[in-house]
């Protein structure tokens, strides 16, 4: 069996909840949402990564319209 690199080395990177708060800050920043917006948003966040598994937000942006 052949091994990607790039899989391989993306797959052995540890999650990080602030990391993927920083992703999302990024990405609501170049959208234009407001300050107050993204303080909402961030913390929506704690309380998501609380009650949901990183399985469950998979399968939810799998299935999402987005």
């Amino acid at each position: 069996m052949d091994y990607d690199p790039m899989l391989v080395a993306m797959l052995s990177q540890p999650w990080s909840n602030n990391a993927c708060r920083g992703y999302v800050i990024y990405a609501m920043e170049n959208c234009g949402f407001s300050p107050n917006d993204i303080r909402r948003v961030v913390a929506e966040l704690y309380e998501v990564f609380d009650i949901r598994s990183l399985e469950e937000a998979q399968q939810h942006f799998e299935e999402s319209p987005y």
